[in-house]
């Protein structure tokens, strides 16, 4: 199996780790007895776990490669997976959600490291369509989340299977995924410039941050938006961030194409003008149709800005011996990580100061910012290459 194969299916295997357990939080609330604001700082801990262990990704990849890591951390999340159905208490559960965060997004920063590695070896950016294995293996672990459900599966046994299959399709892939050449004794004595120094590297986190923040928002708030503001009714309204996401991990399978066709800067202005666009019509336009309408242009246009920042990333850390980029990517990620985890109740605080509409024109404004950033982004790494700045 080619190591394209492989790690794409390792990017839809994380998708369905999330994606198996996110749609069951109604049934773990019921079965804990657990009121809103502590269910919501149970759900932090798996938050809080990314934002850590991305920070951290980085120097496990350096030091031992992005396979391992991948592997590592693909085993570790489907060894916590049914614990987070067997949890017996609230407290329990925030503690078995930051383990299962910790591992996934060790899991995410690696095996973005490992889509570098494969773009690096066949000379063309192919990130986005790794990313669409991420959306569809989500989109298909949570159609079968429901059909569990509707099947009264309890969540330890429909967190058991899934992990079962995850362990699976890991060791299917696990012989075909890249491993990272050794590093040159030139590259053990080039200079690094530190990180947070280098303005191209705040710039992608930049992207990633509001690309976060839009996909938060309208995952968490779209369908309070279409009852409260639109009027549609609840069954119609839970399908617009389906809609988002359905066109995102579509959008996603050509974005690869888009990214060699017309460069990434191109790929991330245009995007931005949609996702700006689809966002700020589904905010004042009362008309529920368009609402929909706007939240799938808005999964158009954010569809390649995280990919290809991170994509970007791994470019920006480049050694001269081709290996690098594992701290750059883990650095844009984490930052990226900040969004999920704040966007959401800042968006709910912009709600409560004004009103919900007015939130998402402001979500839709961030997204907008993609295109400055990204033409920036574009114009620093220019200037590092032209300077000859070494990494």
């Amino acid at each position: 199996m080619g190591d394209r194969t492989a790690v794409f299916v390792v990017f839809a295997v994380n998708g369905a780790v999330y994606g198996s357990w996110a749609p069951r939080v109604p049934a773990l609330a019921e079965r804990l007895h657990a009121a809103p604001g502590s269910l919501g700082l149970a759900l932090l801990g798996a938050s809080i776990g990314m934002v850590i262990a991305g920070s951290l990704a980085g120097r496990l990849a350096e030091r031992f490669g992005s396979r391992a890591v991948m592997i590592a951390s693909t085993v570790v999340s489907c060894v916590i997976l049914p614990f987070v159905g067997a949890a017996d208490s609230v407290a329990t559960l925030g503690v078995v959600l930051f383990g299962l965060g910790a591992s996934v997004g060790t899991l995410d920063v690696s095996m973005n490291i490992g889509a570098v590695v494969v773009e690096r070896r066949i000379g063309r950016a192919i990130m986005p369509l790794f990313h669409a294995g991420f959306s569809f293996g989500g989109l298909l672990a949570s159609a079968a989340a429901g059909l569990a459900a509707a099947h009264a599966w309890s969540p330890p046994r429909q967190f058991l299977v899934a992990a079962g299959i995850v362990l699976i399709a890991l060791l299917v892939v696990m012989r075909g995924l890249p491993r990272a050449g050794p590093r040159s004794a030139e590259a053990e004595l080039q200079p690094r410039v530190a990180l947070v120094k280098r303005p191209v590297l705040w710039l992608l986190a930049a992207i990633a941050l509001c690309s976060a923040v839009a996909e938060g928002a309208s995952s968490d708030w779209s369908a309070l938006l279409l009852v409260t503001s639109q009027g549609a009714s609840q069954g119609a309204a839970a399908l617009a961030f389906s809609v988002f996401s359905l066109t995102m991990a579509v959008t996603r399978l050509g974005g690869a194409w888009m990214q060699n066709r017309f460069g990434p800067t191109r790929t991330l202005v245009v995007g931005a003008a949609l996702a700006g666009a689809g966002l700020v019509v589904a905010a004042v336009v009362p008309v529920a149709a368009l609402a929909f309408a706007g939240f799938g242009l808005a999964g158009v246009g954010l569809a390649a800005s995280f990919p290809v920042a991170l994509s970007l990333a791994g470019a920006a850390g480049q050694r001269g011996d081709g290996g690098g980029g594992e701290r750059e990517i883990a650095f844009v990620t984490s930052i990226a990580y900040c969004g999920f985890l704040a966007g959401p109740p800042v968006i709910g605080g912009i709600a409560q100061l004004t009103s919900l509409p007015a939130s998402f024109v402001v979500v839709g404004l961030l997204a907008a910012l993609i295109a400055p950033a990204a033409v920036g982004a574009g114009r620093a790494r220019h200037r590092e290459l032209t300077a000859g700045t070494t990494m």
